[in-house]
């Protein structure tokens, strides 16, 4: 067994924090004017020349955004050489340093926001990002500066979002066509079929299901890590969340009844006769298309511009309402959603969406004790 690693406060330039240094655990950063603070673990010599203090605490809000561009990085376990490669990074493209706030320094997440002053494309940006992310093993989130505040209006996609199970293809295990019904599901989420088409397959493949099996499937559903959290604690925050979704009203309302913090549904109608699934669809289906003309027509009536709105998917058909408002996150998302979602979080559960909207643990805390 090592020894109990030091966990100390330094005060380093950028120009120092840029250098070479050993391998240490980054706990927080916060910098400002030419100057940070930065608390480092570390079991050998210290990582910078210089006296150091004890830990500082957390401010008790984040500081407002005051940079047109925001990189926000989260990882389970963030390291010096992970920053020191992120900023050599902001460097070789010209986005300029203003200012590092940490968003959390729990022990199984860091999360940084970096305020960059940078005039730069977003899509090819987003890709640069994209691909250092995943070199380095950790999430970067990038997002314009005045999208750093909590949503009015948040729409969720369900399936593989707010539960970990995609509903039709649970059904289709239970009676024997799981592995057929389960590759059209995957192909649509990939963006390989059009959804309208691959629905009507999968539904015709469930006709006979009963209604009765369908009330004892929905309390078994498993909600995605962190959905509550964010839910309950976007509710706190006066916004209203709408599930848009591809599966069924009949589990909706469960979830919304029984488990989740949901304030309106718009999902698709299953048709039954004598107790059983028809196999037919109720038009409209909500499609990905459906989804964000939705979103757009909920927004209007609340009297809201879409710098308000938000909207969380996983799949090729949430890609049309992640792209409507706001933000447009992306959680645990299949690769084609990944390259196309402005904002993407593959490493945590859905509650690190609240960082994105300018929210650090201690506001985050008092939310959820509120």
């Amino acid at each position: 067994m090592g020894s109990t690693p030091d966990y100390r406060e330094f005060q380093p330039s950028l120009e120092t924090l840029m250098q070479r240094a050993a391998d240490a655990t980054l706990r927080y950063l916060d910098y400002r004017s030419g100057r940070a603070q930065i608390g480092i673990e570390y079991r050998e010599a210290a990582p910078f020349e210089g006296p150091s203090t004890a830990p500082s605490e957390m401010p008790r809000e984040a500081p407002a955004v005051s940079a047109p561009w925001c990189v926000t990085l989260l990882s389970p376990a963030a390291t010096l050489d992970q920053l020191q490669t992120l900023l050599a990074f902001f460097r070789e493209r010209g986005w300029a340093l203003h200012a590092v706030d940490t968003l959390s320094r729990a022990r199984e997440r860091t999360v940084l926001r970096f305020q960059l002053e940078a005039e730069l494309e977003f899509n090819p940006a987003r890709h640069a990002c994209l691909q250092l992310a995943e070199k380095i093993g950790v999430d970067l989130v990038l997002q314009a500066g005045p999208t750093q505040r909590p949503p009015r209006l948040a729409g969720f996609d369900m399936d593989s979002t707010l539960i970990d199970a995609e509903v039709i293809d649970e059904l289709a295990k239970i009676t024997g066509i799981g592995d057929r019904v389960a590759a059209i599901t995957e192909a649509a989420m990939r963006g390989e079929l059009d959804f309208r088409q691959s629905f009507k397959k999968r539904m015709a493949l469930l006709r006979g299901f009963s209604e009765q099996r369908l009330a004892e499937i929905a309390p078994q559903l498993p909600i995605k890590e962190g959905a509550r959290e964010l839910l309950q604690s976007l509710r706190a925050l006066g916004c209203k969340t709408t599930i848009l979704s591809g599966g069924f009203t009949y589990f909706a309302d469960y979830l919304q009844r029984e488990k989740l913090a949901v304030d309106f549904i718009h999902a698709n109608e299953l048709e039954f006769a004598d107790g059983v699934l028809t196999g037919e669809v109720i038009e409209p289906i909500v499609d990905g298309q459906r989804k964000r003309v939705l979103l757009g027509q909920m927004a209007e009536e609340h009297g809201l511009g879409l710098e308000s709105v938000i909207a969380v998917g996983d799949g090729a058909n949430d890609i049309p309402m992640l792209n409507l408002g706001a933000l447009g996150i992306a959680i645990h998302p299949k690769p084609k959603v990944r390259l196309e979602a402005p904002q993407a979080i593959t490493h945590f559960g859905l509650d690190a969406a609240l960082y994105l909207f300018g929210l650090n643990d201690r506001q985050i805390a008092a939310l959820r004790a509120g």
